[in-house]
């Protein structure tokens, strides 16, 4: 317990040092930075709604197949 104790305070602050220094040696200002990341989030979150529904009518056809009565 208390080697993985040590090692999660250690991933703690590794991360932590690991993206203070990737913020403080970002090419690209704060705006910028936020921008992009909204950006690629609605695309993700666009994705994920389009995948969503393509599931959802394959799903619906499936039900649909099986509720119509066989000859």
């Amino acid at each position: 317990m208390r080697r993985f104790l040590s090692f999660f305070i250690g991933a703690m602050i590794g991360g932590l040092v690991g993206a203070a220094t990737a913020l403080l040696l970002a090419p690209a200002s704060g705006q910028e930075v936020r921008g992009q990341i909204s950006g690629r989030f609605q695309m993700f979150a666009s994705d994920v709604r389009q995948a969503a529904n393509t599931k959802r009518i394959e799903l619906q056809e499936r039900l649909d197949t099986l509720r119509s009565p066989k000859p």
